[in-house]
């Protein structure tokens, strides 16, 4: 995949960060060292990340949700039930995880949360769609920003869960359980707020909207 000059800044500088925030955190100060290691001038440090730490945990999360893509493209889930491909999407991108999961308590503490600043919900949106996208939906109209808006909303406590190192077993049962209360949420949604959605906009995570 290529990657945009401000890409391989944002990535080098990640990569610098990443060792030091299990015990540090993603504050300011780390990632100025991390950029210091780095070399990165100020003025690419700017273009790499303008708003900062909020920037490279995008970048961590968004690089995990690209592996986990590559991860699903060799495996052969066509054959599953859409859960079944919806929990696969989410074991991949834990998966992917997993060599920095006290990067990603660190994150959890400092905003993955959709309660902690509104670019954590843009932040699990853009997780729940990626797990979508590989589940093979292609939907566009309400039932798209249903699907992830729900299973948006399940991600975080997902992660506290798995962040507590679960046996398999244990996560996946964990996992099926919280899809299942989505999706019977998603069943009741959809038939109160359906005749609605069909006459007005649907917002998207990026504020446009869709007639």
């Amino acid at each position: 995949m290529t990657q945009t000059p401000s890409e391989v800044l944002r990535f080098r500088w990640l990569d610098a960060m990443l060792p030091d925030v299990p015990f540090d955190g993603w504050t300011e100060a780390t990632a100025a060292r991390a950029a210091k290691q780095a070399g990165l001038s100020e003025g690419e440090q700017a273009l790499a990340a303008p708003n900062g730490v909020p920037d490279l945990i995008d970048a961590f999360f968004d690089r995990a949700g690209q592996a986990a893509r590559e991860a699903l493209a060799d495996q052969d889930i066509s054959a599953l039930k859409t859960p079944a491909r919806v929990k696969a999407g989410v074991l991949a991108w834990l998966a992917a995880l997993e060599p920095n999961r006290e990067a990603v308590r660190r994150a959890a503490v400092r905003g993955l949360l959709p309660w902690g600043a509104a670019s954590a919900v843009q932040r699990t949106w853009r997780i729940a769609d990626m797990v979508w996208d590989e589940a093979g939906d292609t939907s566009e109209d309400y039932n798209r920003y249903s699907k992830r808006g729900l299973l948006a909303a399940v991600i975080p406590p997902i992660i506290m869960y798995w962040l507590d190192q679960p046996s398999d077993e244990q996560l996946g049962t964990y996992i099926d359980r919280r899809l299942s209360l989505a999706s019977g949420i998603g069943r009741n949604l959809g038939r109160i707020a359906k005749p609605l959605l069909d006459v007005l906009p649907v917002s998207r995570p990026n504020g446009s909207t869709k007639a």
